[in-house]
C-alpha cells in the first residue's frame, strides 16, 4: 500500500525540513509530493535540497503563486499512491497520525477521511476565537447545504481514495478548496468518516496565511457548489482491505 501526500508550499522555510522529516518517518510507504506555488524565501532551494537527499520526494514547481487549491489539483494529478492525503507544510498538524487517517480506508468501509480538530481527546493548541466561530458557521451551513454531518468541515486532513479524488474536478486556486472537496464529494454519495485528530495552530506572527476574505469566499463556494453540482448515483463497488502487512516500510 502506498500513501501519496501532497504538500503545497509557499514560503515555508521556517517549518520546511522539519515537516518533511516528521513525513518521510511514518512507517508507510510514502510518495511526497512537494508543489512549490511561487515561494520566494529560498523553500524552492530547500525543497531541490530535499529531492537530491529523499527518493521518495517528487517536487513540482507552479509558474507562479497560483494558490493552494492550483497546487493541490496539481498535486493530486501527479499521485500514484493507493490513497492521497493533504498536508499542509506548516506543522499544524501531525503526521503521525497518518495511520488513523487511513484505518477506515484499509478496512474497505470509507471512500474519504476527514480529520476533524473537534474530535476526541487529542491535544489542540488554544488560539483565536473568532476563527473557531467563522468554522462552525461554515461547517454547519456546509452541512445543511450537504445533508452530511461533520463536524470539522475546513480540516486539512482530508485522506482519499485515489480514483476518486482524481476523478473530481477541482475549479478553485486559493482556499476554497475545502468547500468545494466537502460539496463535490457529498454529491455523489462517497462514504465518508471522520477521526478526531491533533492541531497546533500558528499565529499570524508565526506565518498563519488564511483570513477573514478566505472565510467570505469559502462561503461563496458553499452556496456556488451546492447549486451547481448535479447530485450523481454512487456505483457500488467491492473495495479489498489492503494486506495490513504491507503498511510499513
Amino acid at each position: 500500500m502506498k500513501l501519496s501526500v501532497v504538500m503545497p508550499v509557499y514560503n515555508e522555510r521556517a517549518t520546511l525540513r522539519e515537516v518533511v522529516q516528521k513525513v518521510l518517518s511514518v512507517p508507510l510507504e510514502i510518495e511526497l509530493i512537494c508543489v512549490d506555488d511561487g515561494s520566494r524565501d529560498g523553500s524552492r532551494e530547500i525543497l531541490a535540497e530535499l529531492q537530491s537527499e529523499h527518493p521518495q520526494i517528487r517536487v513540482v514547481i507552479q509558474p507562479r503563486n497560483m494558490g493552494k487549491g492550483a497546487a493541490l489539483r496539481r498535486g493530486i494529478q501527479e499521485a500514484t499512491g493507493d490513497f492521497v492525503i493533504i498536508q499542509d507544510a506548516d506543522l499544524e498538524y501531525d503526521p503521525g497520525e497518518y495511520p488513523l487517517m487511513l484505518d477506515p480506508l484499509i478496512q474497505g468501509k470509507a471512500d474519504v477521511v476527514f480529520g476533524s480538530r473537534f474530535l476526541g481527546s487529542a491535544p489542540h493548541r488554544v488560539l483565536y476565537f473568532w476563527h473557531s466561530v467563522g468554522n462552525q458557521a461554515l461547517t454547519l451551513l456546509s452541512n445543511c447545504l450537504t445533508n452530511i454531518n461533520l463536524s470539522d468541515m475546513e480540516t486539512c486532513y482530508k485522506v482519499f481514495r485515489r480514483e476518486v479524488i482524481q476523478s473530481i474536478p477541482i475549479e478553485e486556486n486559493r482556499f476554497g478548496f475545502e468547500p468545494e472537496i466537502t460539496v463535490k464529494v457529498a454529491r455523489r454519495h462517497l462514504r465518508i468518516y471522520e477521526v478526531g485528530i491533533s492541531y497546533w495552530g500558528r499565529t499570524y506572527e508565526e506565518g498563519k496565511k488564511i483570513g477573514w476574505k478566505d472565510g467570505v469566499r469559502a462561503l461563496y463556494c458553499l452556496l456556488k457548489y451546492s447549486l451547481k453540482e448535479p447530485t450523481a448515483k454512487r456505483v457500488a463497488q467491492a473495495v479489498p482491505a489492503p494486506d495490513r502487512s504491507a503498511v510499513s516500510r
